[in-house]
C-alpha cells in the first residue's frame, strides 16, 4: 500500500533542493533503512518515528525498519500551464497520479535567485499554481458532466450520485474556490475522489526560508500561514539550504549538534514528511519481536483485518483476530511478556478499528 506526496512549485522556487535533499538523507540511511529511488524523480524515505526505536530497545530487536512515504519531484509550473504552456501537460498528468501536493513557496529574497514573476510573493505564487489546476478541474469536469447527466437522466443510479458530486463542484471551481473545499458527506469525498481532480487533494505549503529563518520564519512564511489557516490547509517552514547541508553530514551526532547551532531540534525534512503523513489521514502500527520492529502504514478509520493485508494478503484473508497491545502499555510494562502478565494485552476481532501505535500479533489461517 503506497501514499505519495508531490512536491510542485513554480520555477527557482528551492522544490529540486527540497527533494535532492530528502532523497539524499534517504540514502544516508541506507545502511539502517530500506530505501530505493524509483525513478530519477521519485524516492521513499522513512518517517521518522522515534516510538519505533524505543520499541525496538524495549524488545531488543535486531532490527528496525520504519515505514515510508514517497516523494515525486514533479514537473515546473508555469504561468499557462492549464493550456500546456511549458511542461503543463506533463506537470498536469504527474500531479494526477499523486495522493497529497506539497507546495514549495519561495519566501526568502535573493538577489541572485532569479524569481520567474520578478518578485517575491508566495501568497501570489501559491494563487499561480492554484488557478491553473482550479482551470483544468473546470475544462475535465464541464466535459464529463455533461455525459454523466444524460446517463443520470435515464435511470443510472451511478451517475446520478456522480452529478450529486460534481455540480457543486463545478460552482465552487467557476467561483474560483477549489474542489477540496465543497462540503460533501463520506461517500460523496469517495466519488471526489474518483474524478482525479487536481485541486480535491490535499495540500502543504512548505515555505523555503533563508536560513537565519529557519527557526522562527519569516514575515513571508507568515502571509502564508495565515493564507493556509484560512484554506484549512497545512504549512510548514523549511530552509531547502539547511536541508541540503544537513544531507551531506553522515554522522547523527554531526547533525544534531548543527542544527541546535542552528536553534532547530529537528531537520525541516523531518517535518516535512511528517505533515504529509498526517495530510493523507495515516497512522502507524507495529509489529515487534527480537528479529526486528517494524513499523506499517495504514489510513485512519480501518479495522483489524485490513491492518493484517498490509503485512500479506494471506493475513487478511484468513484472519481469525490479533492479539493487541497499545504503545503506552507496550513500554510501560516493559514488552509484550509484561503487558501480557498485566492484562493489558487484548483479543481484538473483525470489526475493531485500528488505534496510532497498536502492536499486532495476527492470528490467520489460510
Amino acid at each position: 500500500m503506497g501514499f505519495n506526496c508531490g512536491i510542485v512549485g513554480l520555477p527557482n522556487v528551492g522544490k529540486s533542493t527540497l527533494f535532492n535533499a530528502l532523497t539524499s538523507t534517504a540514502a544516508a540511511q541506507a545502511a539502517n533503512y530500506p530505501f530505493c529511488t524509483i525513478e530519477p524523480n521519485v524516492g521513499r524515505v522513512a518517517v521518522p518515528d522515534p516510538r519505533l526505536d524505543r520499541l525496538a530497545e524495549v524488545a531488543k530487536s535486531g532490527k528496525i525498519i520504519p515505514t515510508q512515504l514517497e516523494f515525486v519531484d514533479i514537473a515546473g509550473l508555469v504561468r499557462g500551464a492549464s493550456r500546456g504552456e511549458g511542461l503543463g501537460n506533463q506537470f498536469l498528468a504527474n500531479i494526477r497520479e499523486v495522493d497529497a501536493i506539497v507546495h514549495v513557496l519561495r519566501c526568502f529574497e535573493d538577489g541572485d535567485v532569479t524569481h520567474v514573476e520578478g518578485s517575491v510573493d508566495p501568497v501570489r505564487d501559491a494563487q499561480t499554481i492554484e488557478t491553473e489546476l482550479m482551470l483544468a478541474d473546470l475544462d475535465s469536469l464541464e466535459r464529463r458532466v455533461i455525459a454523466t447527466g444524460k446517463k443520470a437522466k435515464g435511470g443510472d443510479k451511478d451517475a446520478k450520485a456522480q452529478v450529486e458530486v460534481m455540480e457543486p463542484v463545478l460552482a465552487a471551481l467557476r467561483e474560483g474556490k477549489p474542489a477540496r473545499s465543497v462540503k460533501l458527506d463520506d461517500d460523496q469525498r469517495i466519488i471526489l475522489k474518483t474524478l482525479g481532480l487536481l485541486t480535491s487533494k490535499p495540500l502543504l505549503y512548505a515555505c523555503n526560508v533563508e536560513e537565519a529563518s529557519a527557526a522562527t520564519g519569516n514575515t513571508f512564511s507568515a502571509k502564508v500561514a495565515a493564507m493556509a489557516r484560512a484554506e484549512g490547509a497545512a504549512q510548514v517552514v523549511i530552509s531547502a539550504a539547511i536541508e541540503a547541508e544537513v544531507a551531506l553530514l553522515a554522522d547523527d551526532e554531526e547533525r544534531k549538534e548543527f542544527l541546535q547551532a542552528l536553534g532547530l531540534q529537528e531537520t525541516g525534512l523531518a517535518r516535512v514528511i511528517r505533515a504529509g503523513y498526517e495530510l493523507l489521514h495515516l497512522i502507524t502500527f507495529f509489529t515487534v519481536g527480537p528479529k526486528e520492529a517494524h513499523a506499517w502504514t495504514l489510513p485512519k478509520g480501518l479495522k483489524a483485518p485490513q491492518a493484517a493485508g498490509v503485512i500479506h494478503t494471506d493475513f487478511e484473508r484468513g484472519f481469525i483476530r490479533a492479539e493487541t497491545i497499545s504503545y503506552a502499555d507496550f513500554i510501560a510494562c516493559g514488552g509484550e511478556a509484561g503487558a501480557k502478565e498485566a492484562g493489558r494485552m487484548r483479543l481484538e476481532g473483525k470489526d475493531y478499528v485500528v488505534q496510532d501505535g497498536d502492536i499486532f500479533h495476527f492470528l490467520f489461517n489460510v
